[in-house]
């Protein structure tokens, strides 16, 4: 199966949510971002910045770490904002109604290793890395689905 990837360096916060701000811009119901990274990497400032890009009204946007999902009304679906660090089983990805969410909202999952065999083939998966020592991130943007590949295509060459 082919693969679609790309990796970019984010120099500031501001270009981590202009990404954001890009990407959200592409986004449909049914699509899956899955953000992976240690803590720190970069990954609720940018599910933070889609979300509030994709808002007609501008609200606050919590980290979900404690409440495991925020959901928020977009002009086309529901955006789904999960946190998924305290689960101990994928089993409680069902309970919390994620998977039923990524048929027709768009849903972004911060620690999708907890999904195990749950995490959608159609997602797109961001892996977040800092680079400490030059001051900067590194973004791992990856999918197999084709769905991406434009969208890669477009951000590799800004």
């Amino acid at each position: 199966m082919a693969s679609f990837e790309t990796s970019l360096d984010l120099r500031s916060p501001a270009e981590t949510s202009a990404l954001a701000r890009t990407i959200g811009g592409d986004l449909k119901p049914g699509d899956v971002l899955l953000l992976e990274g240690e803590i720190g990497a970069g990954k609720t400032h940018f599910a933070r910045s889609l979300i509030q890009s994709l808002l007609a009204m501008p609200e606050d946007v919590p980290s979900p770490t404690f409440t495991l999902v925020q959901t928020y009304e977009g002009s086309d679906c529901e955006i789904w904002h999960a946190d998924l660090y305290r689960l101990s089983a994928p089993e409680e990805v069902i309970e919390l109604g994620l998977t039923d969410a990524f048929d027709d909202s768009v849903c972004l999952v911060e620690w999708p290793d907890r999904l195990e065999d749950l995490a959608p083939a159609k997602a797109l998966s961001l892996a977040f890395s800092m680079q400490p020592e030059q001051g900067r991130r590194t973004l791992r943007l990856s999918s197999i689905n084709p769905r991406w590949a434009p969208l890669l295509k477009a951000i590799s060459h800004d």
